[in-house]
């Protein structure tokens, strides 16, 4: 039961996290967190590679800490799917604008945000499903009504966690769906 609280609870973290990695009407470095960067033949995130700043509500600058991984800073910024951003670099920041959100990308982004909510409780239920087979074989060391009570309380906490992914995402829509 304490394994699977764990995983639980790592769950909900992760769809938070992915949830965050969706744009709202703001440029927000959280967008960039899972942004990976070919930095001298391998993927690194791009937080390690430099600092952001939001100057302005639709600006994000980003200054490497290695003048050297501009470039391809920039390359794995313009290959962002979903993103639509322009971007640009002066030779020693990468200036990233986003555009302005229509009603139809924000419907967009719900379905997205929509789908990685989907993601996280299916994550969660293949974490109750392992839990429900450990308990299945201590079948013979514990009696019925402690295997019955265990898997009552794994339910409850199975609920408990999507309910939490589910306030999550709803917060998520409001906020994209916010003009």
């Amino acid at each position: 039961m304490a394994e699977a609280t764990t995983k639980m609870k790592k769950a909900v973290e992760v769809a938070k996290d992915d949830f965050a990695t969706v744009r709202t009407g703001r440029a927000n470095p959280a967008l960039f967190q899972k942004v990976l960067v070919d930095y001298y033949g391998s993927p690194t995130p791009l937080a390690q590679l430099a600092s952001m700043q939001n100057p302005e509500a639709r600006t994000l600058l980003v200054t490497p800490y290695d003048k050297t991984a501009l470039k391809e800073i920039e390359k794995a910024l313009v290959n962002m799917p979903n993103l639509g951003a322009n971007v640009g670099n002066d030779g020693e920041v990468v200036r990233v604008t986003l555009p302005e959100l229509t009603q139809d990308r924000r419907k967009e982004f719900v379905k997205i945000v929509r789908g990685k909510g989907e993601d996280a409780k299916v994550a969660l239920r293949n974490v109750r499903r392992k839990a429900k087979d450990d308990l299945d074989a201590l079948k013979s060391e514990v009696g019925e009504d402690e295997l019955a009570r265990a898997e009552k309380d794994l339910e409850a906490l199975t609920k408990s966690y999507v309910d939490a992914i589910d306030e999550a995402l709803k917060r998520k829509e409001t906020e994209l769906l916010e003009v």
